[in-house]
């Protein structure tokens, strides 16, 4: 376990202009689509019947979000997604489940927090003889929790007492919720443990496309979206850490298994051990800037 300390509910510290400006992006979106921040039970927290709470979106109008996303230019951008399985010295994680191999490709530099808590959870064997809780076809698949409920697990952060606590979001205008990506599942604005979810959408609808663009969006974003899908109305909410480069057929068949009324498999998938390789050595890591809590 890392102690961490716990920090007040003072304002988000380290974030470039150009992310602040973006968060306001999801609020034309969130109005297009729905979302799944904000629920205290996280069994729900990617509920497709959920919609956004008034109180959960950005409070600025269209004109100054639009405003202030122009002012993002595309060399700000550097969608590292779309070169995955292309770097030889990348950290990768292997999810090995009852239906296939997942391999994921990991980006500690983007989201320092959130890969060293999964990577540490992994290498514990945390995982091991997970269910996948929580699947939506043309969504997603969730896993994570070791009670299978939804509502479990925890970070490998602690505060000074060495109790577990949460772990803060991580947002980078270089990771995107696109098709493939991995992503922290919460109950809210900086309350991270260990479930995660795998985007498996395939599309994006007109009306978020049109969203997008009317958010300006950068174009680069946009197209890869239109190209491969995925859920921009979650960017922003859930913290991207991975993208899988093989596998994604065994995410396909996870998301279409038969499922109850509570999105939970009839017949449980299980992720059998997650291996992971080419971390580098402990003593070479940093200490995060910031504190993981909030």
């Amino acid at each position: 376990m890392k102690p961490m300390s716990l920090l007040g509910n003072e304002k988000k510290k380290g974030l470039s202009d150009s992310v602040k400006n973006i968060l306001a992006v999801t609020c034309g979106i969130c109005i297009a689509a729905v979302s799944f921040s904000g629920c205290t039970d996280r069994s729900n927290i990617l509920d497709e019947s959920s919609t956004v709470p008034e109180s959960s979106v950005s409070q600025v109008t269209e004109e100054e979000a639009a405003e202030n996303n122009a002012l993002i230019g595309e060399t700000n951008v550097d969608l590292v997604q779309l070169k995955a399985g292309t770097n030889p010295n990348a950290e990768i994680a292997v999810m090995k489940t009852s239906m296939g191999d997942v391999t994921i490709e990991l980006y500690r530099d983007k989201a320092p927090l959130a890969v060293d808590n999964f990577v540490t959870l992994a290498n514990s064997g945390y995982y091991n003889g997970i269910i996948f809780h929580r699947v939506i076809d043309n969504f997603m698949i969730q896993g994570g929790d070791p009670t299978g409920t939804g509502r479990g697990g925890q970070s490998i952060y602690e505060d000074e007492q060495g109790n577990p606590v949460p772990f803060k979001d991580e947002f980078s205008l270089d990771l995107w919720n696109f098709r493939g990506a991995l992503s922290m599942a919460n109950s809210g604005a900086n309350t991270n443990g260990s479930q995660f979810f795998i985007v498996q959408t395939p599309f994006v609808t007109d009306d978020i496309v049109e969203a997008m663009k009317k958010q300006n969006f950068p174009e680069t974003v946009i197209a890869h979206y239109q190209e491969v899908g995925g859920t921009p109305h979650l960017d922003w909410k859930h913290t991207v850490f991975g993208q899988v480069i093989d596998g994604m057929d065994i995410v396909d068949a996870i998301a279409g298994v038969d499922v109850d009324n509570a999105s939970k498999p009839v017949e449980d998938v299980v992720i059998h051990s997650i291996t992971v390789t080419g971390s580098p050595e402990p003593d070479s890591l940093e200490e995060p800037a910031e504190s993981a809590a909030e």
